[in-house]
């Protein structure tokens, strides 16, 4: 069993220099929190795996091909893997849950 505790990974995402920190790999599935500060943009690329976004805080729009949605702390959103997308019109500091499955190519970032 892996254990986490929401506090600590968002301080560890906190203390990490990079936009995406992964906190568990397994070959079915990883998981990260992906930090994308108010203002900037998203430098995603479509990913090889299917993935879930868990907004934990903060506001922005998910383009995800010729669709866009508002999301928020709450929002969940599934992207094929594949598919173009990604945050624009961020508002507010934004923090996500990713999950990933199977586990994200070791080359992509989230």
């Amino acid at each position: 069993m892996d254990a986490f505790h929401l506090a600590d990974l968002l301080a560890a995402a906190a203390d990490d220099d990079g936009l995406y920190y992964e906190f568990l790999r397994h070959d079915a599935m990883s998981l990260g929190v992906y930090r994308l500060p108010a203002g900037s943009d998203d430098p995603q690329e479509p990913h090889d795996e299917d993935e879930v976004y868990v907004i934990l805080d903060g506001r922005a729009t998910l383009e995800v091909a010729d669709e866009a949605t508002p999301v928020a702390a709450g929002s969940v959103v599934y992207v094929e893997h594949g598919v173009d997308h990604r945050f624009v019109d961020v508002e507010e500091d934004l923090v996500t849950l990713v999950v990933f499955a199977p586990a994200e190519s070791q080359g992509d970032q989230a």
